[in-house]
């Protein structure tokens, strides 16, 4: 049997994740239709309703906003996804967006989900863009602890804060692991390891735009304890969270850097490569033109008897010198002759 509050199979898609009615940090009440958490909520209006939604139609976002007055902005926010993390308040009611993170270990790559809230004084809307964040666990964790769930809807809140920024700690540990197998790469001299350095930079960028709001939505949040009479032990809550969430910040801060300066490292090391390959290539070739040098040079000596030879050879009556007696000591004399030039001359060029 699924979790109430794991998002369904796309094949499947209901809105409509969980509704449920709780009073003094217990459950009474889980409805299958919004009508019917409106209906129940009305009824005991000392209660609070938790409602998760899985990528609502836009019929179903403006019945709750008509049921719980919220702000048209935020409802056209909350259809669209791929939305900055941002808080913003509408009189009474919260809007936050969060995005969460999860690593895929057979992929090797970070999976990236948003999260739309509507906090009021007696309500929590969440609407998933994404299969994360998984907020069964929340759910079961609120409800273990009856105590801090009958705080109400800012303890709920809290709650997912802490668990989006706890979903990133095995995110920023498989990020490390990748990194430390990169550096392994680039050494190793894998050509296939800059395509991965750019796609993990890529993902680095969008785990900093996830992380990077969310310090100064804490701190927002932090700043208001006394205006909007934080209890105190939301108050320890959330500065806990801030922590984490500013020490993940940092730690992606510090892998941006480190793909920045592993990938300066791995072109020195491919441009080195191609340098040494460039200069293999070089001393190639001018080892292969020294030997076509020295068969030059050799073909031109044994062309010059040749010539004589053939020339001489020629079946003609009438032809000079052909029966002068010194005739055949002359030839022999000048091929002896011409190949000596050739070769002092090829020698002076150091072709041989």
């Amino acid at each position: 049997m699924p979790d109430p509050d794991t998002p369904p199979p796309a094949t499947e898609r209901p809105s409509v994740v969980q509704a449920s009615l709780y009073r003094e940090g217990r459950r009474v009440a889980s409805p299958a239709t919004l009508a019917d958490t409106f209906r129940r909520l009305r009824e005991h209006p000392e209660g609070m309703a938790w409602i998760g939604l899985h990528r609502p139609t836009e019929a179903e976002l403006h019945s709750l906003a008509a049921e719980f007055d919220l702000h048209e902005l935020a409802v056209e926010d909350a259809l669209e996804a791929h939305q900055r993390p941002k808080l913003e308040r509408y009189g009474d009611t919260l809007f936050v967006v969060l995005r969460a993170a999860r690593y895929l270990d057979a992929q090797e790559e970070v999976d990236f989900g948003e999260l739309h809230l509507f906090v009021g004084p007696d309500f929590l809307i969440t609407v998933h863009h994404g299969a994360a964040p998984d907020l069964s666990s929340v759910r079961r964790r609120m409800e273990e602890n009856p105590d801090l769930l009958a705080l109400g809807p800012e303890a709920v809140l809290y709650a997912i804060l802490d668990a989006v920024v706890d979903g990133y700690a095995p995110v920023v540990a498989g990020v490390q692991n990748d990194i430390d197998e990169i550096e392994t790469e680039v050494f190793g001299g894998d050509p296939a390891v800059s395509r991965r350095i750019y796609e993990l930079s890529r993902e680095m960028v969008e785990f900093q735009r996830a992380t990077r709001p969310l310090v100064g939505m804490l701190h927002g949040l932090m700043a208001g304890f006394t205006k909007y009479g934080t209890d105190e032990e939301l108050q320890r809550y959330l500065r806990d969270v801030a922590d984490h969430v500013t020490h993940t910040s940092e730690r992606v801060d510090g892998f941006r850097q480190a793909l920045t300066d592993i990938l300066t490292v791995n072109a020195t090391l491919v441009t080195q490569q191609q340098n040494a390959e460039m200069r293999a290539l070089a001393e190639a070739g001018f080892e292969q033109n020294e030997e076509i040098k020295k068969i030059s040079s050799w073909a031109a000596i044994l062309f010059a008897p040749t010539l004589v030879g053939t020339i001489y050879g020629m079946n003609f009556d009438t032809m000079p010198e052909l029966h002068w007696s010194a005739g055949y000591p002359f030839a022999i004399v000048l091929m002896a002759a011409v190949c000596t030039s050739l070769y002092v001359i090829f020698k002076r060029k150091d072709w041989l």
